[in-house]
């Protein structure tokens, strides 16, 4: 197996776990805590990538990146280069498909914080971005911890966005899941095999420690 195969797919997980987290940290923080207004609408925005095919996440990334779209010609005006087929639009996919995994891990976190321990934070005059930074975040850690592990073994298997905004190139854009999807084509059944042998075991050792981050919160709590 191509060592920059995993290097390539663990570097575009870890890439949209990391863009990931400050905005599921503050969407989950807004819609639980603070329960502003259109929540209803926002809370269905989280989950839309999971309700809709991933190829139908990847096409409207390829009409919002590609060069033609709004974000896709800033880029190229700006730097000269294009987002699309490349690994930062593998990255950016599957920062959109697993968002909702973490997202909805960290607002169940978060909504069991005892509010009474952030009351008692305000009452001592804190702002509450150092309510949320302080007490929140730090209670709710193993929570938020459980659900950035459930995003990247997501990131991890990204599929059909990543194909249909970033190609299938190898050594440029081909992480793990499409180079099983390429040899499988091809029938490369070895190379297919210890390729599946590797995705296994980086998703059984990543859930392995999502559940027991799950297991000691509850006991915890």
């Amino acid at each position: 197996m191509d060592a920059s195969i995993l290097a390539l797919t663990l570097r575009v997980a870890v890439v949209a776990t990391l863009v990931n987290l400050p905005v599921a940290l503050a969407v989950s923080w807004l819609l639980v805590k603070k329960k502003i207004r259109g929540r209803l609408i926002i809370d269905m925005l989280v989950s839309l990538p999971l309700a809709v095919p991933p190829v139908t996440v990847g096409f409207f990334l390829l009409l919002i990146l590609g060069r033609e779209g709004p974000v896709g010609a800033l880029v190229h005006t700006l730097l000269g280069t294009d987002i699309v087929f490349t690994w930062v639009a593998a990255a950016i996919a599957s920062a959109v498909v697993s968002f909702p995994l973490m997202a909805r891990t960290t607002m169940v976190a978060i909504g069991e914080v005892d509010e009474r321990l952030e009351m008692s934070a305000r009452s001592l005059g804190a702002a509450p971005w150092r309510v949320a930074l302080t007490v929140t975040i730090p209670l709710a850690y193993r929570g938020i911890a459980a659900g950035v592990l459930l995003g990247f073994v997501r990131a991890l298997s990204e599929f059909g966005a990543t194909i249909s905004v970033a190609g299938n190139i190898p050594g440029k854009t081909q992480t793990l899941a499409l180079a099983i999807y390429s040899n499988v084509q091809l029938r490369e059944d070895s190379t297919a095999l210890t390729l599946v042998a590797v995705s296994m075991g980086l998703a059984v050792a990543t859930l392995l420690a999502h559940n027991w981050l799950l297991e000691r919160a509850a006991r915890l709590s």
